[in-house]
């Protein structure tokens, strides 16, 4: 079922760095990108990725790892990606992409989860520095990068207990807790909750 999909589907940052990724795995991830909804159907998307241990020793350091984990730096060598999908929008094609990169990242996300893979949206990018890492034309704007891997950590969704209490934490055994707000907060039934 879909929201079984969408429940295992979460934002992982540690992995078994030594179980590959294919390139095929990529190609196929890409592919559901490319089969979803792009708005006026520009499709202005375009996909740089690695699966190579060199390779993406090079993305890794351009990446910030969990902003409300201030102690953590980011997984060891060993919990590192085993693969990296770097979004790019091509302004070629157009300078305004729209919902295109969330659409993108959640297909590839659920199918990854599919496969039994995780991964991680990346928003905190060193965008100057990864594109001249990689010399990418100035056509390309990176707009995310998403880590992928098999997962080894654990995430488990809970209720927000307070209204700011929605940062993510890890607790003493390792376990990612991700606070999620109740379903009433987000649905307006009548037209006064639209009114404070």
């Amino acid at each position: 079922m879909l929201r079984d999909l969408i429940l295992r589907t979460r934002s992982y940052r540690r992995f078994r760095q030594d179980v590959s990724v294919e390139k095929e795995t990529l190609r196929e991830l890409v592919d559901l990108a490319r089969l979803s909804a792009s708005a006026a159907n520009r499709q202005p998307l375009k996909f740089f990725l690695s699966w190579e241990p060199e390779r993406n020793k090079r993305i890794f350091p351009y990446l910030a790892w969990a902003g409300y984990l201030t102690d953590w730096p980011g997984p060891e060598e060993g919990e590192r990606p085993a693969a990296y999908i770097v979004l790019l929008g091509d302004t070629s094609i157009t300078t305004e992409f729209d919902s295109d990169p969330g659409i993108a990242c959640q297909s590839i996300l659920l199918g990854a989860t599919e496969r039994s893979l995780g991964g991680c949206i990346f928003g905190a990018v060193d965008r100057k520095g990864l594109q001249k890492e990689f010399s990418i034309a100035p056509r390309y704007r990176i707009i995310h990068v998403i880590a992928l891997g098999v997962p080894v950590e654990t995430v488990v969704l809970e209720e927000m207990q307070t209204e700011n209490s929605y940062r993510y934490w890890r607790d003493e055994k390792g376990i990612h807790h991700v606070p999620k707000r109740p379903l009433s907060q987000f649905v307006l039934e009548a037209e006064r909750d639209l009114q404070d």
